[in-house]
């Protein structure tokens, strides 16, 4: 993946906002790795309004079920369909192929306000 990225502390990251202004979103390798072989995806539907923090889908292995969290407030421009045939496309390409969905920010800035990679380095240590 050639963009900055951003991450959270629920092991998610954020793309730099595109030209539409949206951010694309996907749970990181390192979340891939802890649950194991993804089974099922569920993400929120494109037009929903999503809280920070708030619980809004959630990744399903054969070890446990994570929730997805929102990273930012905003509203659900797109999302990742073929999840729903082939969830496993998050452990071959969590920062590829295997996005989840983008949303378009209430207010830009708080992408800004995200982890940069060192301190979720730090995080994942």
């Amino acid at each position: 993946m050639s963009q900055q990225l951003r991450f959270t502390a629920e092991h998610e990251w954020v793309t730099e906002p595109n030209q539409d202004g949206a951010v694309r979103v996907g749970i990181t390798d390192y979340a891939q790795k802890a649950l194991g072989d993804i089974v099922f995806v569920q993400l929120p539907d494109v037009g929903a309004k999503l809280t920070a923090g708030d619980a809004i889908g959630e990744v399903e292995s054969t070890k446990s079920v994570s929730d997805i969290y929102a990273p930012i407030s905003g509203t659900v421009t797109a999302r990742n369909d073929k999840l729903e045939q082939e969830p496993e496309i998050v452990n071959a390409s969590p920062f590829d192929d295997g996005w989840l969905f983008e949303i378009e920010p209430d207010d830009v800035a708080d992408v800004a306000g995200l982890l940069d990679s060192e301190a979720y380095a730090k995080l994942t240590e």
